[in-house]
């Protein structure tokens, strides 16, 4: 897996037209980098430093995630439905 565009993840998730920085683009993008570096941790699996950045990365996600929960429902329910967060 190749490292993911960031336009392209931002061009599919924001809101409006000069929306880079909101909840939605921002869990977006964290939940493309943990995608990237799990796979990287399959084939290196002594790599503890990617380890901590990647349970970092989890972590503000999950923030993120309970602040979008709060503020509305339903954007939350579709964006765990649109990045499969969820089974």
């Amino acid at each position: 897996m190749s490292q993911p565009v960031k336009s392209e993840v931002i061009a599919q998730y924001k809101i409006h037209e000069k929306d880079t920085g909101s909840s939605d683009v921002q869990i977006a993008l964290l939940t493309a980098r943990i995608n990237h570096l799990t796979e990287h941790l399959r084939t290196h699996r002594k790599d503890f430093h990617s380890r901590r950045g990647l349970l970092q990365m989890a972590s503000r996600r999950r923030k993120l995630l309970d602040y979008v929960k709060a503020e509305d429902l339903a954007k939350y329910n579709d964006l765990l439905q649109k990045l499969s967060l969820r089974k």
